[in-house]
């Protein structure tokens, strides 16, 4: 199915995990699930898994290096969509013609490269999956919007309520609403989610 057709049903874009791993695909899937709210994410062990469920529905695959290398071709034919899960920043480690991410950092920094990957893939949210009906009916005013890239910098509610020449009781209701419209409480998430739909550069914060 592809992304039109999911946007026509109104159903979530989704992401394959290929890794044998189990432990290490239960960090990732919830890093993820955090990183891209509007995704499902579904786990592989192999390739053969993923290709009985309709492999290309998925707008993503994250892979495991072994398994990259035994099923080359399927992933080249894909490259696009694929995500090469590495061991080491090392250059060698690398394999030409594909995105890679290092699993040996530490969770934030993970989150941090992944947001950087997906920008530079979706600038501005460009091509980016268009969230299903039920998300997409709780989009944000524009005051919300600015609100929301500024607590994504770190600023705190006085800092906004100075910058947006607002009151502090003005600002967290403006919070408070943006919490509720997302389902999305801690700072992380909300700026996970104001750099995914291209609210505010990853430069920044």
């Amino acid at each position: 199915m592809t992304n039109d057709n999911l946007k026509q049903k109104g159903m979530r874009p989704k992401i394959a995990i290929i890794d044998k791993n189990t432990l290490a695909v239960m960090g990732l899937k919830q890093i993820l699930q955090n990183v891209m709210p509007i995704m499902k994410v579904d786990h592989f062990a192999t390739l053969e898994e993923l290709q009985r469920c309709d492999p290309d529905s998925y707008v993503h695959y994250f892979v495991a290096m072994n398994i990259i290398l035994e099923n080359r071709q399927f992933f080249l034919d894909r490259r696009v969509k694929t995500i090469v899960l590495v061991p080491s920043n090392d250059p060698n480690s690398q394999l030409k013609g594909f995105n890679c991410l290092c699993q040996s950092v530490s969770e934030e920094q993970f989150v941090k490269n992944l947001l950087i990957l997906e920008q530079h893939a979706h600038p501005h949210g460009e091509h980016f999956p268009e969230m299903p009906k039920p998300l997409k009916a709780k989009i944000l005013s524009a005051r919300e919007i600015e609100v929301l890239s500024l607590i994504a910098q770190g600023m705190l509610n006085k800092e906004i309520a100075e910058q947006l020449n607002i009151g502090m009781t003005t600002v967290i209701t403006h919070r408070k609403n943006i919490i509720e419209k997302l389902g999305l409480k801690s700072v992380s998430a909300l700026t996970i989610y104001a750099v995914m739909h291209g609210y505010v550069d990853i430069s920044k914060i």
